[in-house]
């Protein structure tokens, strides 16, 4: 072996211990009361700041609406919900980089990543409190699901599902890069060594695709509409099983595929956990993910998602990830509601 070779293989194998004992020493894994149920939200998800997130389409105020409607419709008792710990810098390095992470404290650099361009003129400091630590809630919250599911079967994270971002890069309102950072806590914790990601969001997700490309015990199934961002062309090579849905899909023929697909992913790959990237952005009527899909063709998505999951004998996390219309958390919200009526999930506690 040469020298430099010698070299990379060390520097590869110092990163990977490095990266093992971050999430040994990590607090972000906790033990779920008897009281809760593997649905994890926390109020600090939900971003309000001057009105400024209404320059946004995306609906920044999902994610509580979604939980209250599951409140109010008894569906959900509030006290069962898991809330998660905020992701620690070390935690976030287990993924990105330090340049990365240092990068987050442009206000400008945050803007872009967002897409929400006034927020440039703001200081860190409120942005960091406003629109970051949100998103670190919601990190905390799909690292833990990837626990619970291994302890329930199955968990929710009304949040997360930042598919845009990568070790080093962000985007498309994705901040960090909370799939990336679950798999990798499951690898390292859970005794668990084959992965699915199944993204059914609009978007393609990149993000994942880019730190997973060359990483055989994740296998991603994507189906996505090509028309529209992040056109992420290197990022397609690293698709397992690549859908592409165009514009104006309608509910039926996507149900087709996604029948068709999830045959070809069970006779590929074995998953011990499957990560579902349920974006509602294919809903009919969507802005940014310009497809036909029925509120009623989301939860059959999602049904058979999680069908798929229990015949494979795989625990199963659900993030909520894109959305760009308000009437995205009450279809949520009535998905969720299928699941438990379907018992596929079950929303009372152990003990009350």
């Amino acid at each position: 072996m040469s020298s430099s070779s010698s070299s990379t293989s060390n520097s590869t194998a110092d990163a990977s211990t490095l990266r093992r004992n971050r999430i040994l020493s990590s607090k972000l894994y906790f033990t779920m009361p008897l009281s809760k149920v593997p649905l994890i939200y926390s109020t600090a998800y939900d971003i309000s700041f001057l009105g400024m997130e209404k320059l946004h389409p995306f609906d920044s105020s999902k994610w509580g609406r979604i939980c209250r409607f599951l409140i109010v419709d008894g569906v959900l008792d509030k006290n069962s919900i898991v809330e998660p710990l905020e992701a620690s810098k070390d935690d976030l390095l287990v993924v990105h980089t330090e340049s990365y992470l240092s990068s987050l404290k442009s206000s400008p650099n945050v803007a872009m990543i967002m897409e929400v361009p006034p927020v440039a003129l703001l200081p860190n400091c409120l942005v960091q409190q406003k629109v970051l630590y949100p998103f670190r809630k919601q990190v905390g919250g799909t690292v833990l699901a990837a626990k619970l599911a291994k302890e329930q079967g199955w968990a929710i994270n009304v949040g997360g599902g930042f598919h845009h971002c990568c070790s080093e890069r962000g985007g498309g309102f994705c901040a960090y890069a909370d799939i990336s950072l679950c798999i990798h806590y499951a690898f390292n914790l859970l005794d668990i060594s084959k992965v699915m990601i199944i993204d059914l969001d609009a978007h393609q997700g990149n993000g994942h695709e880019r730190d997973f490309a060359n990483d055989r015990r994740v296998y991603i199934l994507d189906m996505y509409n090509p028309e529209i961002y992040p056109f992420d062309h290197e990022a397609r090579r690293y698709i397992d099983h690549k859908v592409e849905v165009v514009s104006g899909t309608t509910t039926d023929e996507y149900l087709v595929k996604l029948d068709e697909a999830l045959a070809v992913a069970g006779k590929m790959f074995d998953p011990e956990l499957v990560v579902f990237n349920a974006g509602t952005d294919i809903l009919d009527g969507d802005p940014l993910g310009r497809l036909k899909i029925s509120p009623d063709g989301i939860t059959s998505r999602d049904e058979k998602v999680f069908r798929f999951a229990r015949e494979k004998n795989a625990s199963l996390v659900m993030l909520t990830s894109g959305g760009y219309m308000k009437s995205s958390a009450r279809v949520i919200a009535d998905s969720i509601a299928n699941l438990s009526k379907q018992t596929l999930i079950n929303l009372k506690p152990c003990r009350e």
